[in-house]
């Protein structure tokens, strides 16, 4: 367990998106990231006491029972803190003292980089009101009465994969021409096959490293400005929530190749012009150099419920961008979907009357 006390209060401190500084909410004073790296090593440094008990109290896990599970003592309360073997950051559920588990990020598990929070509880909070505002078939209890079960800011462990690109692509395109005359409408449609060759770079595609997180949650929210990536220290998760990975790099060779595969396709789609449709019909990806990092994003995670199911939201804790699903009122929805039918009706009533004012009906 490692927590960042104030030299001057005593007070935890924890890193403050704003001044993107470690901050004391006690008294306020300041710490540029420089210092505190000093002070992480001295910490780091600290031997462990060697205090050994012989005890026969309590009675064995069965077999299975306790796999995975990992228990804390708060520095500052001495409270247990409970969590499962990816916890990496959290809060003492009893002081509220922000805590990092440094033996998580120890050796090979040890991040590359990390992207600072840049926005704060607050901003995720207004942008949840953002989202939910101008939804018309938003139930409205749900706004009036809406409240955040949970709002959390956690680092989500992504790996970043760099690699350089041979690629030969056939795409299926089509030219298609119609004309009429006094008797028929005529449609021509031409089918091609089209090559396109070449090379092509990719930097930092990420790809989630945690199954706690959905793939595609963490894609909507991208994507992230990776010239503020800064290089790894345990400081920067104090007051946050932070995993280790789960899903090792081997094990997200697939989701990048994925991902790459299919940008290199889009990318050379976009030379082949003056085609009406243009589909890829086939191929051949070749690695240049392929290498991965390991890097922590900042994410907000929101929970709410209504009608009893539990609603997740995202924001992207650098970039501010938002997302999540939302509820449909049903009676507000048949209430639309009848206006705009009776819309129509009425609107194909007004045009056939004006049709027979003038004679043709």
């Amino acid at each position: 367990m490692q927590e960042y006390k104030c030299p001057c209060c005593g007070g935890a401190i924890e890193f403050d998106s704003g001044s993107q500084k470690m901050k004391c909410p006690y008294c306020s004073t300041e710490f540029d990231m420089e210092t505190l790296a000093l002070y992480d090593a001295e910490l780091h440094s600290d031997a462990a006491d060697s205090m050994e008990w012989e005890t026969a109290a309590g009675c064995a896990w069965q077999e299975g029972e306790a796999d995975g599970l990992r228990t804390y003592v708060c520095n500052s309360c001495g409270g247990e803190i409970v969590g499962d073997e990816n916890t990496a950051a959290t809060a003492c559920p009893f002081c509220g003292n922000p805590v990092v588990m440094t033996g998580q990020f120890s050796g090979a598990l040890k991040p590359d980089l990390v992207i600072p929070f840049q926005l704060d509880k607050k901003a995720a909070k207004a942008a949840l009101m953002r989202h939910l505002s101008g939804k018309r078939l938003l139930p409205k209890i749900f706004k009036d009465q809406n409240h955040i079960d949970e709002i959390k800011g956690v680092y989500v462990p992504f790996w970043l994969f760099d690699t350089d690109v041979d690629a030969q692509v056939r795409y299926r395109a089509t030219r298609v021409r119609t004309w009429s005359d006094s008797r028929y409408d005529y449609t021509e449609t031409q089918y091609y096959l089209v090559h396109r060759g070449g090379s092509i770079g990719f930097s930092n595609v990420p790809v989630d490293g945690s199954t706690k997180m959905a793939d595609d949650l963490m894609e909507s929210i991208e994507p992230y400005n990776i010239a503020d990536a800064v290089d790894f220290q345990t400081a920067y998760l104090a007051g946050y929530m932070a995993d280790k990975y789960d899903v090792d790099a081997e094990q997200s060779v697939d989701r990048a190749n994925e991902r790459v595969k299919r940008s290199t396709e889009e990318a050379f789609a976009a030379t082949v012009q003056g085609y009406t449709t243009v589909q890829a019909d086939s191929s051949n990806i070749r690695l240049r150099g392929g290498k991965a990092k390991y890097a922590l994003y900042p994410v907000w995670i929101l929970h709410t419920t209504w009608q009893g199911k539990n609603y997740i939201f995202a924001m992207n804790g650098q970039t501010g961008k938002f997302v999540g699903d939302l509820p449909v009122d049903k009676s507000a929805a048949a209430k639309w979907t009848m206006g705009l039918t009776a819309a129509a009706g009425a609107a194909a009533y007004g045009v056939a009357w004006l049709l027979h004012l003038i004679g043709i009906l």
